[in-house]
């Protein structure tokens, strides 16, 4: 997902975006360690959505201080 269309939703949406890409992430952690993990390059790209997801809180909860 881009950065643009992460910055169209609400906080609301971004929380409950965040907490399913958590969940997917230990999914996936724990499918590479069993070693049942086919798609490589999922992971790298949900920690970086997550990366995302948080600054763009973060920059809301600056920008109301």
């Amino acid at each position: 997902m881009k950065t643009a269309e992460l910055r169209e939703k609400s906080n609301d949406e971004l929380q409950t975006l965040l907490q399913s890409s958590l969940r997917e992430k230990f999914n996936l952690r724990m499918q590479k360690s069993t070693n049942q993990m086919k798609q490589w390059h999922m992971l790298k790209n949900l920690r970086r959505l997550i990366a995302r997801i948080h600054t763009l809180l973060r920059e809301r909860e600056m920008k109301a201080v």
